[in-house]
């Protein structure tokens, strides 16, 4: 099965690779696997978290190794058919996710990935989207929250914001951001807030971003920079990603002055050129939190 990561960037469409985990049917995002392979031997690890299987070499490089059925709470059991590693690459890190089948690929519209409602979080908040296709219901899962959960480190935490010294000249500055995890716009909006950045504007999803940006610049017009000052977005998300709202941003005749950072798991040396290509002032990969802060420094000339 090949994977197709030449959707256009700043279409607002994106592919998901269907796998299967006994009758349930589950997504990730096209752009996060780097190869999918028979599973193959691993070696445990003593002491090691629950849901990681242990580790296994994949070409030349020594990679952990998860199980996705541990992670989802689902009961062990017998599978006679050959399971199946997804590849993975994701906070700079390479995972392999075990899987039972591969499915397929679909491409959709990030407007047709419904969010999950508030009951549905009761499960840790791993699922992160729905798509309804061809008769079933296909879940999207937070990987990012996975490999944090597994190992803190990998994500935004006390370490690296203790690195971030506040500065009063922040506190004038009025940030928004375009983040779906709750989970991590509880920790973004505490660094940021923690560095001296006070004023911040969070929406969910690109298209809640635009909607109030724009209604900004139809009532202000070039006075919309005495109000907002710098966007920071994430690429997934429902109804409109990142990367299509960069995009309108930097074809707008206004608004294309706006500093945009993107602030995503996606960020890696493949898949670099896709925030180039719509406009993106800054790229920067998560979990590198102070990183980002240094960005806004520079792109709002804060000294």
């Amino acid at each position: 099965m090949e994977t197709n990561k030449q959707v256009v960037s700043g279409s607002n469409e994106l592919e998901i690779m269907e796998f299967q985990i006994g009758e349930n049917a589950y997504g990730i995002n096209v752009l996060k696997v780097k190869e999918l392979v028979e599973a193959r031997p691993f070696t445990p690890i003593p002491l090691s978290h629950p849901f990681v299987m242990g580790v296994s070499e994949l070409r030349g490089k020594v990679i952990p190794v998860i199980n996705l059925v541990k992670v989802l709470g689902l009961q062990e059991r017998k599978f006679d058919g050959v399971c199946k590693w997804i590849i993975t690459e994701m906070n700079q890190m390479v995972v392999a996710f075990q899987v039972d089948t591969l499915k397929g690929i679909h491409r959709l519209t990030w407007e047709d990935i419904d969010t999950p409602s508030d009951t549905m979080q009761d499960d840790g908040g791993l699922i992160i989207g729905i798509v309804r296709k061809e008769g079933k219901i296909i879940l999207l899962l937070d990987f990012e929250k996975i490999l944090t959960e597994i190992n803190p480190n990998v994500g935004i935490n006390e370490t690296r914001t203790s690195k971030i010294e506040p500065k009063v000249a922040r506190s004038e500055k009025h940030i928004l951001l375009a983040e779906d995890s709750s989970f991590l716009i509880q920790l973004i909006q505490d660094s940021i807030k923690k560095s001296g950045y006070q004023k911040l504007t969070i929406k969910t999803n690109g298209k809640e971003m635009w909607d109030y940006i724009e209604e900004m610049v139809q009532n202000k017009g070039e006075a919309v920079f005495e109000e907002i000052d710098c966007l920071i977005t994430d690429i997934e998300m429902p109804k409109m990603d990142g990367l299509h709202l960069t995009k309108r941003i930097k074809d707008h005749a206004i608004l294309n002055r706006l500093p945009v950072v993107i602030f995503s798991s996606l960020i890696t040396q493949d898949l670099r050129h896709k925030g180039e290509s719509v406009g993106a002032d800054a790229q920067v990969s998560k979990p590198e939190i102070e990183e980002l802060v240094n960005i806004l420094d520079s792109l709002l000339q804060v000294k």
